[in-house]
């Protein structure tokens, strides 16, 4: 028996490979003989750079780079030398836990660090990139990043524009006369699930800013920036395209990769399984195990279970899915192509107790060991 294990993490408590390797434990109790194959996962959010560099072979690098208020910390990130490719976070270098509650503002955020990244990932010779930019705190539509790779922004009065939100309100020039050279021969994947286009009533500023600290009255201040940003963008270059589904991800940050880098924006799910050779596996595998935390309306949406879920049904394979809560019907996680879901919980438990890193790894590994008892 062959099983590939592709559970996604159990966000605030163990991480993807942890809970890939504890049920990879209890089918190895029913079954001492099956050949478990566990492939980390993220659905391009917490957790994708080291899902890729597990599964891609990469080599993880620390880099000094801002972070959303301009404060220098360590951002990692993951490198493949001889496939010249990177894969990245941007909430390592801009992403919203980054910051305290009272320091969270947009108007005052910036992605200048990601831009960092990338940039320090030019240097040690990366030309395809593959990143998340899930958990940002930012709003400044990625000119902080732009800037940080050499394009410039000019106010009315010829002086470059803050790298922060609020410089946003005065660009009036955009020149790419000093960019990075090497970017003309780079590919950029971003792992994007959202599909808010820049700005308006389902904009990054309306939709998103609020959760990230943006205050009431600033919304519409930073809505009407970005579409005067999104005319100059259009203006220089004409693929732009304001409303491209995910243009308003990560605060604007989808419309300036795709803008200015000429990037892909690709469901974080379909981008991890075609990276990291999941489908391969999957192909020649006799069961599929995934899950999460929680499998709710948003795990059928989109998210990983229902990825892989899909993959595995394009070769018939029974998927079984593991979870610590499930808050959907069954029927609904069954018609997503999941055979069978089952909640690791094995008696009452407080949600400290639940959430205990321990006792939810030694859960899946009792849940997966008698699940696995029933298969021949």
């Amino acid at each position: 028996m062959k099983v590939v294990i592709a559970i996604d993490s159990f966000k605030g408590c163990i991480s993807s490979e942890q809970a890939g390797a504890a049920v990879k434990k209890g089918i190895l109790k029913a079954h001492p003989n099956a050949e478990v194959i566990v492939k980390p996962v993220s659905d391009g959010g917490e957790g994708l750079t080291n899902a890729l560099i597990s599964n891609l072979g990469c080599e993880k690098v620390t880099v000094l780079v801002s972070d959303p208020i301009n404060r220098k910390i360590n951002a990692s990130y993951g490198i493949n030398h001889s496939k010249k490719l990177a894969v990245m976070e941007m909430a390592s270098a801009a992403g919203l836990p980054l910051l305290a509650e009272n320091e969270r503002d947009p108007m005052n955020t910036t992605t200048y660090g990601v831009g960092e990244m990338i940039a320090d990932a030019l240097n040690r010779g990366s030309r395809d990139f593959i990143i998340g930019i899930g958990g940002s705190a930012t709003n400044d539509g990625g000119i902080g990043m732009l800037k940080a790779l050499g394009y410039e922004f000019y106010g009315n009065d010829g002086k470059p524009v803050s790298i922060y939100g609020k410089g946003l309100e005065s660009i009036a020039e955009i020149d790419d006369s000093n960019v990075i050279p090497e970017l003309k021969g780079c590919h950029f994947r971003i792992a994007c699930d959202v599909k808010n286009p820049l700005y308006g009533d389902k904009g990054c500023s309306a939709v998103f800013g609020p959760q990230k600290g943006l205050q009431p009255e600033n919304v519409v201040k930073m809505d009407s920036w970005l579409e005067k940003f999104a005319d100059l963008t259009e203006k220089k270059y004409p693929d732009a395209d304001r409303n491209y589904p995910g243009s308003g991800a990560a605060g604007g940050l989808g419309f300036a990769f795709r803008s200015f880098l000429n990037a892909e924006l690709v469901p974080g799910i379909e981008l991890m399984i075609s990276a990291s050779g999941l489908e391969k596996e999957i192909e020649n595998a006799d069961v599929v195990v995934t899950g999460e935390g929680c499998l709710d309306d948003q795990s059928i949406m989109g998210k990983v279970p229902a990825g892989i879920a899909a993959a595995a049904k394009k070769y018939n394979k029974t998927v079984i899915a593991f979870a610590g809560m499930l808050k959907v019907t069954d029927s609904s996680l069954n018609s997503c192509g999941i055979d069978a879901c089952f909640s690791v919980l094995r008696k009452p438990m407080s949600l400290e107790e639940a959430m205990n890193p321990e006792t939810t790894q030694k859960n899946l590994e009792l849940t997966s060991e008698q699940v696995f008892r029933l298969i021949k």
